[in-house]
């Protein structure tokens, strides 16, 4: 496993490429400022989805975000 300042510069390094430096800086200052349980949004986000749903749908982002490792 990669270690913790890796994994934090390529999490920044997408939210850069993604969002741009504002909307970075918007996500981490919130982030930091309220109470967020990943767990809890995650239940709440797939609570109404099917397994088969579910399924469909990782099988379709992993199409269109293949792994590239070491890029």
């Amino acid at each position: 496993m990669r270690n913790t300042t890796v994994i934090m510069d390529e999490a920044i390094n997408c939210l850069l490429k993604t969002l741009g430096a504002l909307e970075t800086e918007v996500f981490i200052t919130t982030l930091l400022k309220e109470p967020f349980d990943y767990t809890k949004w995650q239940r709440k986000r797939f609570a109404n989805i099917t397994l088969d749903e579910f399924s469909r749908q990782a099988v379709q982002y992993d199409k269109e975000h293949p792994f590239e490792q070491n890029k």
